[in-house]
């Protein structure tokens, strides 16, 4: 599987990474133009966010702050929701092409990726729900136990408490990985079957059932692979935020203003957002790719989708793959 999904982004690395670079990307400008924006509003009134004198700051300079801060989380959220969203339905849509040896173009990818980036955002928000309601559940109960203890004046029976909490978070936790896992195969469902998100829960189900600790495996696997590549591409980029002359406190005053404290850290921001936009065009592509694979695979073990598989690659223009074997008398 992780060998399948590396060659597939050799082959496939333009619609696969340049499918991730413009949604990254334009996620990542849009935070930059937000947070220049929000800054340049702090940079004005600093001093009054930062006097020490009685009654400040005021509510009248917090409450706009806050205000801003909480635009650009939320155009942050929306921006970067999309742009995965987006990438996993792109990705299934270059692996059907791949898994039949087909080239495909940047506009195809999109056109398709883009019919089903709201059953993507819908699977992965019923996943989540699925999986939160359990934990909302039960700490819902035990902080309602652990009021009512404390308000009988029960001081002993807290510690009792507290080791029920920790013995049903150490259930909670492998109870939320074994529904992670079960409905892990959706987002493929949703672009190779066209199904809508319910019913690419319940595919997903179906096609785990028997095969869970090979998924979760292979599915673990391929995220801890993503984590640590990811991480070593930022590497390099931290330890360029620690060059000599990249980062010099010393070049401002003992009372600096908001405008000198945002030229001092713009650069490492900016250096910052650029290696996560890097890091995350692998993390965001392979994880989805190694699960796409798994998907084919199920069904060409429980579903003979082999020979399905053929009869749609013998379907496609000759000239594009050479000409045919010669004929034998």
């Amino acid at each position: 599987m992780l060998s399948g999904a590396f060659t597939t982004i050799g082959r496939y690395w333009k619609p696969l990474i340049g499918m991730a670079l413009t949604l990254f990307g334009g996620a990542t400008l849009v935070m930059i133009v937000a947070l220049v924006v929000a800054g340049s509003a702090v940079a004005s009134q600093w001093d009054e966010l930062t006097s020490d004198s009685p009654g400040s700051p005021d509510a009248a300079h917090v409450v706009p702050l806050g205000i801003a801060f909480g635009v650009l989380m939320i155009l942050g959220m929306i921006a970067y929701l999309l742009a995965s969203a987006v990438v996993q339905a792109a990705v299934p849509v270059v692996l059907q092409e791949a898994v039949l040896g087909r080239p495909v173009r940047f506009g195809e990818v999109w056109k398709r990726a883009w019919a089903r980036v709201w059953s993507i955002i819908g699977t992965v928000f019923l996943t989540g729900l699925i999986l939160l309601v359990p934990l909302a559940l039960f700490l819902a109960g035990f902080a309602g136990l652990m009021i009512y203890t404390i308000s009988l004046g029960d001081e002993e029976g807290v510690v009792p408490l507290i080791v029920v909490g920790l013995v049903g978070a150490l259930l909670i936790g492998p109870f939320a990985v074994w529904l992670w896992v079960r409905f892990s195969l959706a987002p493929t469902v949703v672009v190779f079957e066209h199904q809508r998100p319910v019913a690419a829960l319940r595919r997903s189900a179906q096609l785990v059932r028997g095969t869970w600790w090979r998924v979760f495996g292979v599915g673990l696997l391929a995220y801890a692979l993503a984590s640590m590549i990811g991480y070593m591409v930022q590497m390099p980029f931290q330890m360029i935020g620690m060059l000599p002359g990249m980062f010099q406190p010393d070049e401002v005053g003992a009372d600096p203003s908001g405008g000198e404290l945002i030229a001092l850290f713009g650069g490492l921001i900016v250096l910052s957002f650029v290696s996560q936009l890097i890091a995350q065009l692998f993390t965001a592509v392979f994880p989805p790719l190694v699960t796409g694979l798994l998907y084919v695979d199920l069904r060409m073990r429980t579903e003979n989708l082999g020979p399905v598989l053929a009869e749609a690659a013998g379907s496609t223009l000759p000239e594009q793959y050479g000409p045919p074997p010669p004929a034998h008398v």
